[in-house]
């Protein structure tokens, strides 16, 4: 049904959901299936073909896309039941998914509402909303994210959490991928593959267990939790760039997106604000003193500690980014607080069943496009 709505839209020019709605609905009347599950596909079709839109219009040549993986997504007609999750397949029919101990025992606490589910090949997964009252807090904390570490503090306490074994994790599996010698592509990807999902899982593990520390504490002492915005970091890494192929491969190996998502998931599930600065505001925050606000300067006997030429001391770059973060993340809260408080609610954004959002149609999250390999 994803296929046939995404020819549909490419035959007739159309990117948008309403309009691709009303034309590859009653197209799809031939399968055998729940009406939602038509609206579900269409809804996915239409974020395919927005990114293939937005592709063409920054001139990067792009296929006819399509959908590879198969995948039901559906907010309605759904219940848990006996310890397992019920779907209709058909009229009068439903698929019972056991479900395991730890996943009822998150969806049978109070205030907790399953929104969606989405079923692929090998996986189900589970869109809840908790209601939670928001934690009022008397100050702020700023988390300052690096390769080997991460660096939470801000004037009264900063704290030092060692992730050095992180990069350990990632070079080892990098030099165990290197060393395949056998002559057969699609098994060397599938060794690869394994081994990189396990790069992935123990990575996780241990950003899970800093970040699980992280939120515990400032719920503790009532502190905001402030982040900063380091996207296009990546840039910063590219060949010719004056940097050797190792270095450049640890840092664009650095995994700094999943530590800001775990700390903003673990946040809003308790009623934390989290507060989000821009690139503006992260300007400049491991070089600036947080004593009088001169630029730092930086010394290479001295690693990653800075010194002010106007305090005559020396400083940790890490520690001082965390506090100035802090500082910047208080102006913000103060400012701005009732749109902080709504950003902690921790409700489910997709449009689905019980949410204020115009349409009934699930929101999707468009993958990228899919090209065809040769075999």
């Amino acid at each position: 049904m994803v296929n046939e709505s995404i020819r549909l839209g490419i035959a007739n020019n159309i990117s948008s959901l309403r309009r691709l709605s009303l034309l590859s609905y009653n197209q799809l009347a031939h399968y055998d299936s729940p009406s939602y599950y038509k609206l579900c596909a269409i809804s996915r079709a239409a974020g395919i073909l927005a990114s293939r839109k937005k592709s063409i219009r920054r001139g990067v040549p792009t296929r006819e896309p399509y959908a590879v993986r198969p995948q039901l997504i559906s907010c309605y007609g759904f219940k848990t039941k006996n310890g397992g999750l019920e779907i209709p397949i058909a009229r009068g029919k439903r698929l019972s998914i056991p479900l395991t101990k730890h996943t009822i025992g998150i969806i049978s606490q109070p205030g907790v509402t399953v929104r969606s589910f989405t079923l692929t090949r090998n996986r189900l997964c589970l869109c809840i909303a908790h209601d939670v009252p928001t934690t009022e807090c008397r100050s702020t904390v700023g988390v300052d994210r690096n390769l080997r570490n991460l660096t939470v503090g801000n004037d009264q306490e900063t704290r030092h959490y060692d992730l050095s074994e992180t990069v350990r994790i990632a070079s080892t599996t990098m030099r165990i991928v290197a060393s395949f010698k056998r002559d057969d592509v699609r098994i060397r990807r599938v060794i690869a593959s394994k081994y990189g999902m396990r790069r992935t899982a123990r990575t996780g593990h241990l950003l899970h267990t800093t970040t699980k520390t992280v939120v515990a504490l400032a719920v503790q002492r009532r502190q905001a939790i402030v982040l900063e915005d380091i996207r296009g970091i990546r840039c910063l890494y590219r060949k010719g760039n004056g940097q050797t192929r190792k270095y450049r491969g640890r840092m664009n190996g650095w995994s700094f997106n999943e530590a800001q998502r775990q700390i903003e998931y673990k946040a809003r599930w308790i009623g934390l604000p989290v507060i989000r600065l821009s690139r503006r505001e992260t300007r400049g925050s491991s070089m600036t003193c947080p004593r009088c606000g001169e630029r730092l300067q930086s010394d290479k006997r001295l690693g990653r500690k800075l010194w002010c030429g106007k305090c005559r001391v020396v400083m940790d770059r890490d520690r001082v980014a965390a506090v100035i973060l802090a500082r910047r993340g208080r102006v913000r809260f103060a400012r701005s607080r009732p749109p902080i408080l709504l950003e902690a609610q921790g409700g489910a954004v997709e449009a689905v069943k019980g949410n204020p959002t115009p349409t009934v149609i699930p929101g999707v999250d468009a993958p990228k496009l899919t090209r065809p390999t040769k075999s």
